[in-house]
C-alpha cells in the first residue's frame, strides 16, 4: 500500500450537523448587537477586558473535554507561535473595541457596511499578499466596495472609519490566523491566554484603583452582563469552529452574510439608525459586489 493510500480523504460536502452549527453561530452573533446595546453604558474598554476573562475559562474546558491541552503546552515554548498569537490577539482586540463601541454609539449601520465589506477585502488581500489571480467578477466586486466606501466618505466628509476598523482588523485576523500552526479552539484559547493578563490587571485597577468597575459596584444586573460577555464571546466561536470543518467553503462564504443582515435589520427597525442618502447608495453598492463575488465563487466551485 502507498503512502497516499493510508491517508483518509476528507469529503468536500456539507452535513447537516455542519449547517446546524454554523447556523447557530451566525444567528448568535447576528443578535449581538441587542446585547451589546445592554451593556452600552459601560466603557469598551472594561466590556473587552470581561469578554476576555470570562472567555478563558470556557475554551479551557473545552479543551480539557477535548483533549487537547498539550498543544497549547508545545505552544507555549514556541516564541514564533506565541509572537503570532500575539499579533492575531491585538487585531481581535481592536475588532471587538470598535464593535463594541460602534454599537453603543449608535453607528450599528456603519458595523454592519463593515462586515459586509469584509469578504470583499479578504480577496482583495488575496490577491495583494497571496498573490491570487482575481476573476473579472472578483474585480468588480471590489470596485463596487471602493465605491461605496467613497460616497461614505463624500457624504459625512471623512473617511468611514468604523466600517473600515471592522473590516480590515477581522481580514487580516483571518489572514494571519492561517499562520498560526493550532486548531480553531487551540487558536482561540491562546489568544485570550495572552489577552488575560492585560485584561485582569486592568479590571483590578477599575475595581480597586478608580472604583469605576462595574463587576459588582454597581448592582447584580452589570456583573450577570459582564459575567456573559464571556459566553456570547466563547460560544460562537467554538461553534462555527466546529461547524466550518463540515461544510463546504461556498457554504461558508453564502452563510457568513446572516450575521451583518441580521446587525443591519436591528439597527433600522429595533434601534431606529436613520439611513440617510449616502448609505442608500452605499449598501446597494455592496450587495451588488458581494452577488457578484458569490457568484463568481459558485461558478468556481462547481467549475472544480
Amino acid at each position: 500500500m502507498s503512502a497516499d493510500a493510508s491517508i483518509p480523504l476528507v469529503k468536500n460536502e456539507d452535513s447537516p450537523r455542519g449547517f446546524a452549527f454554523a447556523l447557530t453561530a451566525y444567528l448568535l452573533w447576528g443578535f449581538l448587537p441587542i446585547y451589546m446595546k445592554a451593556v452600552a453604558h459601560i466603557s469598551p474598554a472594561e466590556v473587552i477586558a470581561h469578554r476576555i476573562l470570562w472567555s478563558l475559562p470556557l475554551a479551557g474546558i473545552v479543551l480539557i473535554v477535548l483533549g487537547r491541552t498539550q498543544d497549547i503546552r508545545i505552544a507555549l515554548r514556541s516564541p514564533r507561535m506565541l509572537g503570532m498569537a500575539a499579533l492575531t490577539a491585538s487585531l481581535i482586540t481592536v475588532n471587538w473595541g470598535t464593535y463594541v463601541w460602534a454599537i453603543g454609539a449608535g453607528h450599528s449601520l456603519d458595523a454592519a457596511l463593515g462586515y459586509f465589506i469584509n469578504p470583499l477585502f479578504s480577496i482583495f488581500l488575496g490577491a495583494v499578499v497571496l498573490k491570487e489571480k482575481l476573476r473579472p467578477a472578483q474585480i468588480a466586486a471590489i470596485v463596487l466596495a471602493g465605491l461605496a466606501v467613497v460616497v461614505l466618505a463624500v457624504d459625512s466628509g471623512g473617511i468611514p472609519w468604523v466600517s473600515l476598523t471592522l473590516t480590515i482588523t477581522w481580514g487580516l485576523y483571518a489572514l494571519f490566523r492561517k499562520t498560526l500552526p493550532l486548531g480553531p479552539n487551540q487558536g482561540f484559547f491562546l489568544e485570550v491566554l495572552i489577552l488575560s493578563v492585560p485584561a485582569f490587571f486592568y479590571v483590578l485597577y477599575l475595581e480597586l484603583g478608580t472604583g469605576d468597575g462595574h463587576f459588582y459596584r454597581t448592582g447584580w444586573s452589570d456583573t450577570a452582563l459582564l459575567l456573559g460577555c464571556g459566553l456570547i464571546t466563547a460560544v460562537p466561536l467554538m461553534i462555527y469552529a466546529n461547524g466550518a470543518k463540515l461544510l463546504k467553503l461556498s457554504t461558508i462564504g453564502i452563510m457568513q452574510y446572516i450575521a451583518p443582515t441580521m446587525i443591519f435589520l436591528i439597527a433600522v427597525f429595533i434601534f431606529k439608525e436613520p439611513l440617510g442618502t449616502a448609505r442608500m447608495i452605499a449598501f446597494p453598492l455592496i450587495w451588488a459586489g458581494l452577488f457578484l463575488y458569490t457568484w463568481s465563487m459558485l461558478r468556481g466551485s462547481r467549475g472544480r
